[in-house]
């Protein structure tokens, strides 16, 4: 493993506004980010959180992606965050992991918020993503799924699973205590790195977003942490510090076996 450079990007969002969004992540990313980093952005970064999928909904062709696709390869840097996606005739919270050389995976959010009324709109995914970069294995998830540990939990053979969870959300202020209480009980359970990335301000539905990114170390201390305002940060994660956690606190090597079984009706 070799050090990991992530760069969270905390913003507001144009409610259903593509080519606003992303007009001002591009600003962003070019003004901000350098070559080799990890570039995070927060949920449905392009539109908002929004149960409007019919008028919004992309391919996997679209503009959205080949716009991710063109800032991956010009800056030389992996591109994720998580965006609505048409396939088969179904709409998916997608998170995208974008490759400078113009490779595309993503993960199909499990967890569908009902209290919004996403799981009305939007089809669960059923299958985790492990993304390896740099010898680091990087589990990436989207808001709602934080909730649910099992979804998360390091799958223990002859080492963690994982050691980076990511989290890219669109998290209301008014809940904002389970976000980082949450993200920081990932970190401590799982012996890893926890990034959450948020948006700030406030939607078309008159939901405040207060951002709380974090990122969280394996003991559970919180390396960054900003509310409120648009930010962006770049840290260096140090795989050193994560096998010194590991080796002298192997709590790891007591978990329970389990597997996650998921039946397609």
């Amino acid at each position: 493993m070799h050090p990991l450079s992530v760069t969270l990007i905390q913003s507001n969002l144009h409610w259903e506004n593509k080519e606003a969004n992303l007009k001002q992540f591009a600003e962003k990313i070019q003004q901000k980010t350098a070559s080799g980093q990890l570039v995070i952005l927060p949920e449905m970064f392009s539109t908002g959180f929004s149960m409007n999928p019919a008028q919004l909904a992309e391919t996997m062709e679209g503009p959205t992606v080949q716009w991710m696709k063109e800032m991956a390869a010009k800056q030389k840097i992996i591109l994720t965050g998580s965006v609505i996606i048409t396939e088969e005739e179904k709409f998916f919270n997608r998170l995208l992991w974008v490759l400078p050389n113009g490779v595309v995976a993503y993960y199909n959010k499990r967890h569908l918020f009902a209290f919004a009324g996403e799981d009305q709109f939007y089809a669960s995914g059923n299958k985790r993503f492990i993304a390896s970069v740099n010898g680091w294995k990087i589990n990436l998830q989207i808001c709602y799924d934080l909730r649910f540990p099992v979804w998360a939990r390091q799958q223990i053979t002859d080492t963690p699973e994982y050691d980076l969870l990511v989290y890219v959300a669109n998290w209301p202020e008014r809940r904002n205590h389970a976000w980082k209480t949450l993200l920081t009980a990932r970190a401590i359970e799982n012996q890893c790195y926890v990034i959450g990335v948020n948006r700030v301000g406030e939607d078309a539905n008159g939901i405040n977003h207060s951002g709380d990114s974090m990122i969280v170390d394996p003991l559970g201390q919180v390396l960054y942490h900003s509310a409120q305002e648009e930010a962006i940060t770049t840290h260096v994660l140090n795989p050193d510090h994560l096998q010194d956690c590991r080796t002298r606190f192997p709590f790891w090597k007591d978990a329970d076996t389990f597997s996650i079984y998921q039946q397609d009706l």
